[in-house]
């Protein structure tokens, strides 16, 4: 147990029981306990295996490269469409995560199998993202902006066209375009 990572457990108003039962989990497989991005980390060899989150409606193991995993017990969910390698087992109680105890060390243990053999999850190509009409209109129109967004990196790239595809409304749209193009010009990512 790192003490660092104590304030996580500590101070979570929900899902204690539950984070209690998947640090063990994660612990007994023999990963390191890390903080990263505020929240638990288990690595094996500084590599990222299974991160402890929760959410609202339920609290998660989210597997680093859960594409390559098996799942044969089908308990791997892809948070969103845009998701590409990550996947999570979403647990609403204790009893659930108790449970697949089994399961989920097997789980674990392939993930590090993983890691071992190198194994990359296949990311799609920036260019395989859709792209909003209006932002291609604005790319056409303006050749600088054209270029600074060309000289982004494919991450802050498909950042912003997520982003931008993201609304219903054309309206909406143009108003998040606008708004970003400073940032773009300037070589800012969406998130930086």
């Amino acid at each position: 147990m790192n003490p660092k990572v104590d304030f996580y457990f500590s101070k979570a108003k929900k899902w204690q029981e539950e984070f209690e039962q998947l640090r063990i989990i994660a612990l007994d497989c023999g990963l390191a306990e890390e903080l990263k991005w505020g929240n638990p980390c288990y690595t094996f060899n500084k590599s990222n295996i299974v991160l402890i989150h929760g959410f609202k409606d339920y609290c998660a193991f989210l597997f680093f490269k859960g594409a390559l995993l098996k799942d044969t017990k089908k308990i791997l969910i892809q948070q969103t469409e845009n998701v590409q390698a990550a996947r999570q087992a979403r647990f609403i109680n204790v009893k659930q995560i108790v449970k697949l105890k089994s399961d989920l060390k097997a789980y674990i243990y392939e993930a590090i199998e993983v890691e071992k053999a190198g194994l990359k999850v296949e990311l799609k190509k920036t260019a395989a993202f859709k792209m909003a009409e209006e932002f291609q209109h604005k790319l056409d129109k303006k050749p600088a902006l054209k270029k600074a967004f060309e000289a982004l990196t494919p991450g802050r790239q498909r950042a912003y066209m997520l982003y931008f595809a993201a609304p219903k409304q054309s309206k909406t749209r143009e108003s998040r375009i606008e708004k970003s193009i400073p940032q773009i010009l300037k070589g800012i990512g969406l998130n930086d």
